[in-house]
C-alpha cells in the first residue's frame, strides 16, 4: 500500500514538471530568415557586400520567414516558403522536436522570396501529401492556374486553404493568425502581414510593404496592439537604391522608420525587430555604423535562429 502511494505521488510530480514545462514553452516563434527575396550574397553583386560571403558563405543569411511551434499540441507552422525552404524546414522539424512537412504554411504574397520555395513539396522533391498552404484568395488563384504551381495542385503535394482579410484562423486554443491587407507591388497577388497571437504574446509580421504613409492602418499605433513587430526593413536609406528608379522599390527606408517612431517610449521601440534586408544594407552587419545606430535608438534588428515565447 505504501508503495502504491509513493508511486502515485512519483505520477503526480511528474506529471505536475512535463505539463508545467509544456505549458511555460506552450508557442514558441524561431526566426528563419532575415534577408530580402534574393538573398546574400546577392546573384550577380560584386560589391563589397557580397564579394567575401561567396568565398565564404554565411549560412545564416537566409530568406525572410518565421516558425511558429506549438508545442503544447505539437504542431508547427512556416511563415513564408523561401528559397531557402529545405534548411528552415530542417531547423523548423528540430526546435519542435517533429519531421515531415509543416501542419500549415503561411503565405504573404507572390514575389519570388516569398512562395517559390512550394517547389520542394513538388514531385521532383519531397513530393508532399496535401501540404496545407494558407493564401489569400488572389494568391490561391495564382497558384491553381499556373504552372508550375497548379502541379502542386492537382498531385495533391499541396492543399490550399483560403484566408480572409481581417478574420482569424484559429489553429488550436493557443494559437492563432489573422491576415491583413497591406499595400504593395501586387502584380500577381494581395500582399498581406499577419499577426500572429500565441496564449500571451502578440507578433506583427510585415516583411514587405510600400511607404507607411501609404497604408490606411497607423503602423505606430498596431505596434502598440502587440509585443513584438518584425517589419520591413529592406532598405537603410536612398544611398542604397540611388542607381534604381525608387517608384519601383517603395520600401520604408529604416532611417524613415526609425523617425517615424521616434517619439515611442523605450519598451515600444524595443518590441521592434527590423527585418527584410537587401543584400547592401548595412543592418546586416552588427560591426557596421549603421546597425550600431538602430540599436542606440533603441530598436532591433532581427538575427537568425532567435527564438520568443508567445
Amino acid at each position: 500500500m505504501q508503495l502504491t502511494k509513493q508511486l502515485l505521488l512519483l505520477c503526480a510530480l511528474l506529471f505536475t514538471i512535463t505539463h508545467g514545462f509544456a505549458q511555460e514553452k506552450s508557442v514558441e516563434l524561431i526566426i528563419l530568415g532575415t534577408v530580402q527575396d534574393g538573398g546574400s550574397p546577392h546573384i550577380g553583386c560584386k560589391k563589397t557586400c557580397c564579394s567575401d560571403l561567396f568565398a565564404k558563405p554565411d549560412n545564416t543569411r537566409k530568406v525572410v520567414a518565421l516558425g511558429v511551434v506549438d508545442h503544447a499540441k505539437n504542431k508547427r507552422y512556416l511563415f513564408e516558403a523561401t528559397p531557402d525552404f529545405t534548411s528552415q524546414m530542417r531547423l523548423l522539424n528540430e526546435v519542435s522536436n517533429a519531421t515531415g512537412v509543416p501542419d500549415g504554411i503561411f503565405l504573404t504574397h507572390a514575389h519570388m522570396g516569398h512562395y517559390t520555395g512550394l517547389m520542394y513539396l513538388g514531385r521532383e522533391a519531397l513530393g508532399a501529401k496535401e501540404a496545407p498552404v494558407y493564401a489569400m484568395p488572389k494568391m490561391k488563384a495564382f497558384l491553381e492556374k499556373n504552372g508550375p504551381w497548379e502541379q502542386l495542385v492537382t498531385n495533391k503535394n499541396i492543399a490550399l486553404q483560403t484566408l480572409t482579410n481581417e478574420t482569424a484562423v484559429a489553429l488550436s486554443p493557443n494559437l492563432n493568425v489573422t491576415p491583413f491587407i497591406v499595400p504593395h507591388r501586387d502584380e500577381y497577388s494581395e500582399t498581406v502581414g499577419y499577426i500572429i497571437a500565441g496564449p500571451n504574446k502578440r507578433v506583427l509580421f510585415i516583411p514587405d510593404i510600400n511607404k507607411w504613409d501609404k497604408w490606411k492602418k497607423s503602423i505606430v499605433e498596431e505596434i502598440k496592439k502587440v509585443d513584438y513587430a518584425f517589419i520591413d526593413a529592406t532598405f537603410f536609406d536612398n544611398a542604397e537604391v540611388n542607381y534604381r528608379d525608387i517608384s519601383e522599390i517603395p520600401h520604408p527606408f529604416i532611417v524613415e522608420s526609425m523617425q517615424l517612431f521616434e517619439s515611442l517610449s523605450s519598451e515600444e521601440k524595443s518590441k521592434i525587430h527590423f527585418i527584410h534586408f537587401n543584400h547592401t544594407n548595412p543592418a546586416l552587419n552588427p560591426e557596421s555604423e549603421k546597425y550600431k545606430i538602430i540599436i542606440k535608438k533603441g530598436f532591433k534588428v532581427a538575427q537568425f535562429g532567435t527564438t520568443l515565447k508567445l
